[in-house]
């Protein structure tokens, strides 16, 4: 496993707990429908790997919804996993963001060609980090080459030490700024967590709002999506909600539950499938930005041969990954990571089928465990979306 992966893409919180449980499902149609009986059959493969806990829901064109659940939300009690649980949304929230950004952008109060200098200033200096030519849309698009130095932990006691520590936006900035850039700006592709960070900032620096108030004003509350919460510093979930896991070697598993998200101020979300659901949907459906604006986002680059292997054709927009299906075209999504929970996602373009599924078990001891998670998972996705 490398590092990049672990930090960048927050899929090295996991373990590999092999639990025989029985599967359920909670289905808004048939239990014998096509759907259900593929779904049923892909959180199972996922369960088979070691990941205790799968709850999964698909959401058809015209509406009908399937959810299904596999293993246990309990290692200890063995109690079931919720059908509509609580997880953190993790780096899916970037998508978030990216919305918001966006939508002060249709309003004319940024440009995606501002520099963050122009918002910002001095705030991206030194070790050859620049600023004045880092753009927004670098921002947005993890072009910036700003390093990602976001802290983690490797082992049990680290976990331990960090878990209740509250990191500040400028610290972790200046945590990226100790060291010299990736590559120059808009020469490359890097997934950076800090790019993100700095997003937040200047949503502040324009609206006089954190990011989070501005994302609960301008689209959790319009569509609805009250179980989509900011947790700031709390380290526990609502209720209720499956245990996350972390396997940190052979015979090393730990409940990572318990922890502050590093980056709290921007990316402290909780959620649920329904909600993450409604969201994408809402997005590519076009009831959240205007229609050049999402046409801005969905303007995709190559990501780097590293996040290929997560992603096999995958590409970046703003805030938003373009995947191909097996079927034919593609689809949108952005995944998340933390803390144990693992969570993949896709829309159609338009908004017209969407699917997600949440992991409560992140198997990252090793890259075979990592990609293996991770591809299936994303055949979960491909089949719901291709309706096999």
């Amino acid at each position: 496993m490398t590092s990049t992966l672990r930090k960048h893409l927050a899929l090295a919180l996991a373990i590999a707990a092999l639990l025989a449980a029985e599967v359920g499902t909670a289905v808004a149609q048939p239990q014998t429908s096509a759907t259900a009986r593929q779904l049923r059959q892909d959180i199972q493969t996922i369960h088979t790997l070691g990941v205790s806990g799968v709850q999964a829901r698909v959401i058809e064109p015209d509406g009908r919804q399937t959810v299904a659940v596999s293993g246990t939300a309990d290692l200890t009690t063995g109690r079931p996993v919720p059908s509509d649980g609580y997880f953190r949304m993790a780096s899916t929230s970037k998508t978030l963001v990216a919305t918001v950004i966006l939508q002060l952008e249709s309003e004319g109060r940024l440009s995606l060609d501002d520099t963050v200098d122009h918002w910002l200033p001095g705030v991206v200096h030194g070790n050859g980090n620049d600023g004045s030519r880092i753009t927004v849309r670098q921002l947005l698009q993890h072009t910036s080459g700003l390093h990602d130095g976001l802290p983690g932990y490797s082992t049990p006691q680290e976990y331990y030490e960090q878990r209740h520590y509250v990191y500040s936006s400028r610290q972790l900035v200046a945590l990226s700024m100790g060291h010299a850039p990736d590559f120059p700006p808009g020469e490359g592709w890097q997934y950076s967590n800090t790019g993100y960070i700095l997003l937040g900032t200047i949503i502040h620096q324009i609206t006089g709002h954190p990011a989070h108030r501005e994302i609960e004003d301008r689209i959790l509350r319009p569509l609805g999506l009250a179980r989509t919460r900011w947790g700031g510093t709390a380290s526990s979930l609502p209720r209720p909600h499956a245990e996350a896991y972390q396997l940190f070697g052979p015979g090393s598993r730990v409940d990572v539950t318990d922890q502050i998200p590093v980056d709290h101020e921007n990316l402290s979300f909780v959620t649920t499938t329904r909600d993450e659901n409604h969201f994408l949907r809402a997005l590519l459906g076009g009831r959240l930005l205007p229609r050049r604006q999402l046409a801005e986002m969905k303007r995709t680059v190559a990501v780097n041969a590293e996040v290929q292997q997560l992603w096999p054709g995958g590409r970046y927009g703003l805030g938003l990954v373009e995947r191909p299906l097996s079927c034919g075209g593609i689809y949108w999504s952005h995944e998340g990571g933390d803390g144990g929970y693992i969570t993949l996602n896709g829309v159609m373009t338009g908004g017209r089928r969407s699917v997600v599924v949440s992991m409560s078990e992140a198997r990252g001891d090793s890259l075979e465990h990592i990609l293996g998670q991770e591809r299936a998972a994303s055949a979960l996705v491909d089949h719901a979306l291709c309706g096999k």
